[in-house]
């Protein structure tokens, strides 16, 4: 989640945030903003990667995009894949390969492991 504040209203699951802040996003904003990675972004420094299911409800791709294009704005090496027609996990064989290969790579890449 990049924001919390928007991702209130934009996902298919959001009565367990309730009990997890106490009070709606509308009744308590700043419970919200206060968590909200996007606004904290000026502190981010690690490289990071991001995947999302073109399909997800739990976490929409519009959160992963406005994070991955914050994180760019801020000179933090970042990568974002979107994979279509998936939901908030993979399930397509070739995906789970996809993911598990570029996984490997920006760790490789940004850790320096070895294969």
């Amino acid at each position: 989640m990049a924001d919390w504040v928007s991702l209130y209203g934009n996902n298919g699951i959001n009565k367990w945030m309730l009990p997890y802040f106490g009070k709606s996003v509308y009744e308590d904003p700043e419970a919200y903003e206060r968590i909200s990675p996007i606004l904290h972004i000026t502190k981010a420094a690690t490289p990071t990667f991001i995947f999302v299911g073109e399909r997800d409800i739990e976490v929409p791709s519009s959160q992963s995009m406005e994070y991955w294009y914050a994180l760019k704005e801020m000179g933090v090496p970042t990568k974002l894949v979107i994979y279509p027609d998936e939901g908030h996990s993979l399930r397509a064989q070739d995906h789970v390969a996809d993911l598990i290969g570029r996984v490997v790579g920006w760790f490789n890449q940004y850790l320096g492991l070895a294969r």
